[in-house]
Formats: structure tokens, sequence, C-alpha cells
């Protein structure tokens, strides 16, 4: 799934074809990803393209009268830049963004899931931007790990939008790396030292990935992850001891660990595999 680093450069790379745009169409491709009634899509027709940010893994269209429209890729959707603009409709397409001589946007899916979703907000709607916790990267995201009493994993926490908006398993696993902590760690167990090689890690980490994202043009591939440290690269050699990576399996993802880093040189028990062991 893109998380932050992969949605900002994203959002920066919109931003230069898009920004002072005049929105000509937004094609509807897949009716059930748009999640909104009101305004309509047609609607948008006239208005010109303020800016293109993020807000956690949320891509953000502002336009001059402060409507927005905002997509969310979730974990199969991604991003062509057409140029020349098109009115195709390929396979796995979500919706377009067509602009008065300029490229058009399309967001599409691959995969079987079909959970990428867009929404079209009234000046001052929130919509589901309202419900994000603190986005990491933030003071208010540093805060809360410094001073949260949460007993729930640290893991947990970092991938709850609710609680911190931005990241998701991939940066888990190398942010829990990069600060030697366990993946079953609890954050009100963490210590003053624990809390801050937490937030750096979590800053050294997002930034080298935010760099590597910038280094792409147009717009967002099926590919990613290439950057990744330790996530999706477990029996690989731990990049910093040299130890195997292991990973803990459960029913739709897995995390990935270094045990002589993490957890003391412990393996965490894994169901799965034990269970294929006995």
């Amino acid at each position: 799934m893109p998380e932050l680093p992969e949605i900002r450069a994203l959002a920066e790379r919109l931003d230069e074809v898009m920004r002072g745009g005049v929105l000509t169409a937004v094609d509807v491709l897949s009716f059930s990803s748009l999640k909104t009634v009101a305004p309509r899509p047609t609607e948008l027709a006239g208005a010109v393209v303020a800016s293109v940010t993020n807000h956690g893994k949320f891509v953000v269209l502002a336009f001059d009268d402060e409507r927005r429209l905002s997509f969310h890729l979730s974990q199969g959707g991604r991003v062509d830049v057409e140029s020349p603009s098109k009115t195709t409709r390929p396979r796995g397409a979500v919706m377009r963004v067509r602009l008065a001589e300029r490229p058009s946007v399309l967001v599409k899916e691959f995969g079987k899931q079909r959970k990428a979703g867009w929404w079209v907000l009234s000046a001052g709607d929130p919509g589901p931007l309202g419900k994000l916790g603190p986005e990491v990267l933030t003071s208010e995201a540093d805060a809360l790990l410094r001073t949260a009493t949460d007993n729930r994993r640290v893991h947990t926490i970092l991938r709850d939008q609710r609680t911190l908006c931005g990241m998701g398993r991939g940066y888990t696993d190398d942010v829990l790396h990069a600060a030697m902590l366990s993946p079953t760690s609890q954050l009100a167990k963490l210590d003053h030292d624990e809390r801050e090689r937490l937030v750096t890690s979590i800053r050294d980490v997002l930034a080298d990935a935010l760099e590597a994202e910038r280094r792409r043009r147009g717009g967002l591939p099926t590919k990613l992850g290439d950057h990744f440290t330790v996530h999706n690269r477990a029996g690989e050699p731990c990049p910093r001891c040299g130890a195997v990576l292991q990973r803990v399996s459960y029913e739709s993802y897995e995390v990935v660990y270094c045990p002589p880093c993490q957890t003391g040189g412990r393996r965490l028990s894994d169901r799965r595999l034990d269970r294929l062991l006995r």
C-alpha cells in the first residue's frame, strides 16, 4: 500500500502538472469508488486547481472556490499522468480528472480487491480526513509518541490512521528495526530513550523514503517498496547485524524483524509457521 512518502511525492508531482489548470471534467469510471453524493463531480467543471497536497495517505486537490476532491489509493490503487489527455476506460479504472490544455490524471487499481475511493467535498467539509489522527512527521505526532500511555503495541499504533496517519505495515517494520524495538513492544512500557529512538527513526526512515520517492517521474507505478530496509525481506540478512530476518504471519499480512537487533535474539511465535513445522 502506498504510504506517506509515496503519496506526498506523488502529490508534489501532480501539483506541478495540475496547479492553475481549469477542470473540464471528472470521469466516474467506477461508481462504487465514489463515496459522496453531493457535490456531484459534474459540478466541479470550470473550477481552477489551487493546489495538490496530501494528508496522510490521501491526495487532496483543492480548488479556487474551497471545494476539494480527495482520493485514497488503498492497497492496489495507482496513478497515471496521461499526456496527451485521454478519454478511454482502461481495465481497473477508478476515475479521471481532465483539465483544459493539460495532461489528465487517471486513478486506477490492479488486483482483485477494489478499495480505492474518492470524495468530492464542499467548502469546510473535512470528509474522511476529519477522522484521522495527527500526521507523522509533525510535532503533534512526536508529542503523542513521547507522552501517550496507550497500552497497544507500537506496531498497531503506527498503522492506526485514527491515532497517527501516514504509515502502514511497510515503513512500520522499517521504523521499528531502525529503533531496535520489538514488533510486540507496547508504547506505554517504552522508556524515555526508547521513545526518543522511535521518534527519531520515524523521521529518518520516512525522510530517506521521501527522498527516494522524489526521484520518480509522472504518476505512481505498480511496483513500489524497492527501498524498504526489512519489510518484505524475511529470509535475507539483516542490514545491521547480518542475522537472518524473521517474519510473523497474520491472516492478511506479515511483520518482519531481526531477532538479535529487536527481540534480544528471541524468535517470536508464528502460529502458521509453527503448525507447519510440527
